[in-house]
């Protein structure tokens, strides 16, 4: 992968070099570029200017992430047009984008990290909820491609894809880096980061590059008694750490073999980590951010990555194999004693004694949970290299993966995690499921006259799914033990983009194309009613968009804008049945929207830029009647109408080579709908509404050469931002005390301080 500017930075074309003090502070001299460098993403699996792409792709530099102290999606939103994050716990969060969103169970926005797609393709390992948050630290970039992904990119991209590119080994030179920083939060405790990075030549083509970080942020929620009273601060402490590294051989011009391996855990006290709030206002109660927690419960994600990426230039054409092994895991201990305090009190108590068992006054529940996804994936493809008239791509795919979900229901002793021993099972589930995919792309462009290219793709794809479903227990009573459920799909999803060109500096684009997501075997839960579906049905979406990007000569004015209508049909929702969750199939939405992104430069040192979404995202039919009251016109959830991010920064010299920078952010949202919930909408006729937000940002930063010191405020108006809500109930039962909801929130006044040096 080629970059022309060290300092890549943007959305779309716009915050392009937004960063300069972080890119003196990481980047050796020989390779600081100019602002008038174009930018080369790999959006279309081959290297192109951003201008030249006929689609909207946002750009995020390495060096506009170390400046702004991103470490994680939620930083870099302000970014991204039409990117969401609907998050209550760090490391189990959904990405959305363009408002295609309804609260299922696969994803709709696929991860990469380079070659390497990560997370689960199906709805039966909770691929939606466990995006990968990879750590920032030593990124070249990322690249968000917004609108669907099918043609290249393959399953479960119906809104896009966010790709993390990672810096390639350089043969050339030694180079080194080292970060640590520090920040308070208002009202938790303190939060600690480190990070470093070391490149070794190991010869003339051979090259080793490894980094590690580790961060610990410091909680800001109180758990709470059921009077109210605080019995433990801050307890929702989250811990990142793990490291990247990476060997490049270039033994010849023509051939490149690179490996890479990364790893990172997520561990996380206190989850969900979320807020008890009034479900009328959405407000928190109890005088400040708490939880009800009578069992101490966390969340330990982990990521483990490896991959072999060769490239053979055949002159004329270029052969890339890409083989890679992914793995996601989860355990969590899921607090349910306010949820099922008064089944245990009532009818299961009464069962027990008739069973000769003494009559326990109170008890604590939780749920023991394992999700893991185990991920082959080798895609291999052939691209020509350029052409006058003709270029092209052909390639293969296939993936092989092995899924689970266990979950065990546990009664211990208050105040402990001693077991109550009862003479039989409370619930037991085990949902294991395996996926095979095998699908065939292509894609060309065909360059018809100077000012006029044609984009056409291609991608058939077939998949088939089994699953086994085991459950026992007293709560699972009546829930069948099911074995060989299967199911298959066969898709074609295609895109056109015409393009006309005016001159090296404009272009105007249209393009329709289709995304897709595969159904599966279902979940059968206990006492289903007839006509519960065992299967649920695929779903897609057609995006038909007109774009216009251009800069100015000199690179001081640059601006893109796109329109868009998108068709959702046969679309997946999360139903409840008995208090169980399965998915489903309503009817369709559709989303109407327009993305600008403008940056302006108008002096040397100052650069400026402001995107803005809008994004009108209904139900265009009633759903199922599994999930009660989500009806026509509704809106998608968490997908506000009207966002908007700006950034201004600003570098000056103060003698020698000492710069001085500084810089601020806001991010605006509109009001928006939380999660569909049938039990909050029987209460109060509606979804949540989630109000509208403002966060802004500030930082500052002074570069000595090697050495950069950053101070930054994030949140600066303590804003309380609702970032997801819970159901209100949980097996037919209220989840929280006091008929609370519980809300995720942005991360209050947080105020830093980093140090960086690099060799």
């Amino acid at each position: 992968m080629r970059i022309l500017t060290a300092t890549l930075a943007g959305t779309a074309l716009a915050i392009v070099m937004a960063a300069p003090c972080a890119a003196r502070a990481q980047d050796t001299p020989q390779e600081q570029q100019e602002t008038t460098d174009d930018i080369v993403v790999t959006a279309q699996k081959r290297s192109q200017t951003l201008i030249d792409v006929p689609q909207s792709v946002s750009v995020v530099s390495g060096a506009l992430l170390e400046q702004q102290s991103a470490t994680n999606f939620s930083d870099y939103l302000k970014n991204v047009p039409s990117l969401q994050l609907v998050q209550g716990t760090p490391g189990q969060g959904r990405l959305v984008l363009r408002g295609i969103n309804t609260g299922g169970v696969a994803s709709t926005v696929a991860v990469y990290v380079d070659e390497t797609p990560f997370g689960s393709s199906t709805a039966l390992a909770n691929g939606a909820e466990l995006a990968g948050d990879f750590d920032t630290f030593d990124i070249a970039r990322i690249e968000v491609l917004r609108g669907p992904q099918g043609t290249l990119y393959g399953a479960s991209s119906l809104g896009g894809l966010l790709k993390f590119v990672t810096n390639e080994p350089t043969a050339k030179r030694i180079e080194g880096k080292a970060l640590g920083g520090v920040e308070f939060t208002e009202g938790g405790d303190a939060s600690y980061r480190g990070a470093g990075m070391i490149n070794i030549p190991l010869g003339d083509t051979l090259a080793f590059r490894a980094s590690g970080s580790y961060r610990k942020q410091g909680g800001y929620i109180d758990s709470i008694g059921t009077a109210g009273s605080r019995i433990d601060s801050n307890f929702n402490d989250f811990q990142s750490y793990g490291g990247r590294a990476s060997l490049l051989w270039t033994p010849d011009s023509g051939l490149t073999v690179r490996l890479s391996a990364q790893l990172q855990n997520l561990f996380v006290d206190g989850a969900p980590s979320f807020v008890e709030a009034d479900p009328a206002t959405l407000k928190p109660l109890y005088g400040g951010l708490t939880q009800s927690e009578y069992v101490s419960s966390y969340s330990d994600v982990k990521y483990r990555l490896y991959n072999a990426t060769i490239d053979y230039d055949f002159g004329g054409a270029t052969l890339t194999s890409s083989t890679s092994y992914g793995q996601q895991s989860q355990s969590l201990r899921i607090d349910y004693t306010a949820n099922l305090s008064a089944p245990l009190a009532g009818p299961f108590s009464d069962l027990l004694q008739s069973l000769g068992a003494p009559r326990i006054p109170q008890n604590n529940a939780f749920f023991d949970q394992l999700t893991e996804n185990r991920k082959w994936t080798q895609e291999l493809r052939l691209a020509s290299d350029g052409g006058k008239v003709l270029e092209w791509l052909v390639g293969g795919y296939y993936t092989h993966e092995k899924a689970q979900i266990f979950q065990h229901l546990k009664l211990v002793e208050p105040g402990t995690l001693t077991p109550i021993a009862y003479p039989l099972e409370l619930a037991k589930y085990d949902l294991s499921s395996r996926y095979e995919e095998f699908a065939g792309f292509a894609n060309a462009t065909l360059h018809l006259a100077r000012w006029f290219d044609i984009d056409l793709g291609g991608r058939y794809s077939h998949n088939s799914q089994n699953a086994d479903q085991t459950t026992s227990g007293f709560f699972l009573a009546g829930s069948p033990t099911l074995s060989g459920l299967k199911s298959s799909d066969n898709v074609f999803t295609y895109s056109i983009a015409p393009k006309i060109k005016f001159g090296a500096r404009a272009s105007l684009y249209a393009r329709v194309s289709k995304g897709y997501r595969p159904g599966g075997p279902n979940v059968i839960p206990p006492g289903a009613p007839a006509g519960t579906p065992v299967t649920f049905e695929p779903d897609t979406v057609t995006s038909y968009e007109i774009g216009f990007k251009a800069d100015s000569a000199d690179k001081r004015l640059s601006i893109e804008a796109s329109v868009y209508h998108i068709d959702w049909n046969n679309v997946q929702l999360f139903a409840m049945v008995n208090g169980f969750g399965v998915n489903a199939n309503g009817k369709g939405a559709k989303v109407d929207g327009a993305e600008i992104a403008a940056t302006l430069r108008p002096t040397d040192g100052l650069v400026t830029s402001v995107n803005f979404a809008i994004n009108d995202a209904k139900l265009s039919g009633d759903t199922d009647p599994l999930v009660v009251g989500a009806i026509k016109g509704d809106h998608l959830p968490f997908t506000p109408k009207y966002s908007v991010g700006v950034n201004a920064d600003y570098e000056w010299t103060l003698g020698g080579d000492v710069t001085a920078s500084i810089g601020g952010s806001i991010r605006s949202l509109s009001r928006q709908s939380g999660s569909y919930d049938p039990a909050y909408l029987a209460l109060y006729g509606h979804f949540p509404r989630v109000p509208a937000n403002e966060v802004v940002d500030l930082r500052a930063g002074l570069s000595f050469g090697r050495y950069l010191l950053n101070a930054y405020v994030k949140n600066l108006t303590d804003a309380a931002g609702i970032t997801a809500t819970q159901a209100l109930t949980a097996n037919g039962f209220s989840r929280n005390p006091n008929g609370a909801i519980g809300t995720g929130v942005i991360r209050p006044r947080t105020i830093g301080v980093s140090a960086t040096v690099a060799f």
